[in-house]
């Protein structure tokens, strides 16, 4: 594995260029090239454009050689919220949502995140690892090359930081990269029930700190919502969590409309997610103020609830993402080709959106869409090839696996059998 690659003759060369994210109309163009070819070297894209252009590196021995034949070539997706480091599954929960309990009401009744927390607290860090690899790997067959992953399932200083650490390792042993995000603030803690307040106190002076000191995480999150945490405590701990140099993502607005996008503008918060409640005073400010729109279909899909405005968002300007939200309650699925079908059957994204939502929007919200995202010369090399010649199937074909080939930093690292 030496980071060499020759892809050639692929039926499209879907390059989604771009080094800032998309909003708007922008969102549309993919910037398609015909029978297209892309060449990486050491790792890094060094030429993506048509088959007749195709130029010969030298030590072309080298170099591993692909025929793309009608087969659609894309960049590598960006899944850019996931709780993928986890123990406690809540397969219960499910049943009792199919028969009306509200997400809530099964959190008042002690399960919901609560009951993930128990579990993972309890967990051994080599337990985590193992099953975090699992999940990775799956999410690696279905062409994801890079993931955010959020702590927020030990609410206290220890386990939060174990999961934080769970991912620093496994950032170092797995090809996918992982970016991490601090969520100390997902939910308030047994030992902390009366006062949230007390809560985040004790996230800025004991574990944000020690989150910072060792680099643990690119970005601090928060739970924003009616009887979790509010404006004001939400306000106070990005806040502080921007000053110490992290990046500032949030849950926003998902359940009741507190005024959480407003909140994700005056910060200028890299994204805001969920947003299913969003008003559009809050979706105006965030397109004003550049904050990407990180949707999860698959939780309102999980859940029975209205999906987030994604058209209206679109059309009033702003970048949209879209991410799994692969979590052990509300959304327990890595499949990027449901979250697309989602998105185009209820939200109202064109096909076109959804794939610029899951490569440069998704690195946007990573703010890494500098170096992935996009096939463009300079950008490491992350590639997915489909099976079909076509990037339509993949929201098409709903459900269902189209990646072919996956290639990370210009190497092969999965390849469907």
């Amino acid at each position: 594995m030496n980071g060499n690659i020759i892809i050639k003759n692929a039926v499209e060369l879907v390059t989604c260029s771009g080094h800032t994210a998309k909003s708007g109309e922008a969102m549309s163009e993919l910037f398609i090239i015909k029978n297209g070819a892309l060449v990486i070297e050491k790792g890094i894209i060094t030429y993506a454009g048509s088959q007749k252009n195709l130029p010969t590196p030298s030590a072309l021995e080298q170099f591993t050689i692909i025929d793309a034949e009608n087969k659609s070539v894309l960049p590598g997706f960006v899944d850019s919220h996931t709780h993928f480091v986890f123990s406690g599954y809540r397969a219960e929960e499910f049943s009792w949502r199919l028969r009306g309990d509200s997400y809530m009401d099964i959190m008042n009744r002690g399960g919901g995140i609560n009951s993930t927390v128990k579990a993972t607290r309890e967990t051994p860090k080599e337990e985590l690892l193992k099953t975090g690899k699992q999940r990775l790997d799956s999410m690696l067959t279905f062409g994801v090359t890079t993931v955010e992953g959020k702590s927020g399932y030990g609410l206290d200083l220890e386990t939060e930081i174990k999961q934080l650490e769970v991912m620093r390792t496994l950032n170092q042993n797995h090809v996918m990269d992982i970016v991490p995000t601090f969520l100390g603030a997902h939910a308030i803690p047994p030992e902390f029930k009366d006062s949230a307040d007390n809560y985040i106190e004790f996230i800025i002076d004991k574990v944000l700190p020690l989150v910072v000191n060792n680099k643990l995480a690119e970005f601090c999150d928060i739970f924003c919502e009616q009887n979790v945490f509010s404006i004001e405590q939400s306000r106070r701990l990005l806040t502080k969590a921007k000053q110490l140099g992290l990046g500032v993502k949030f849950h926003a607005d998902e359940i009741v409309h507190l005024g959480g996008a407003e909140l994700a503008a005056e910060l200028q918060a890299v994204s805001a997610d969920h947003l299913l409640q969003a008003s559009d005073e809050g979706i105006h400010k965030m397109a004003k103020e550049g904050v990407i729109a990180t949707l999860l279909p698959g939780t309102a899909f999980g859940l029975k609830e209205p999906y987030a405005r994604g058209r209206y968002m679109i059309d009033r300007g702003c970048a949209v993402a879209l991410a799994t939200d692969l979590n052990p309650g509300s959304c327990f699925t890595e499949s990027i080709p449901l979250i697309m079908a989602l998105a185009t059957l209820y939200m109202g994204l064109s096909i076109e959106e959804v794939i610029t939502a899951f490569t440069i929007n998704g690195a946007a919200a990573l703010s890494r869409q500098s170096s992935i995202g996009s096939l463009d010369v300079g950008k490491q090399g992350d590639v997915v090839i489909l099976e079909h010649p076509s990037y339509l199937f993949i929201p098409y074909h709903m459900g269902v696996n189209s990646v072919e080939t996956v290639i990370k930093r210009g190497d092969v690292v999965y390849t469907k059998l």
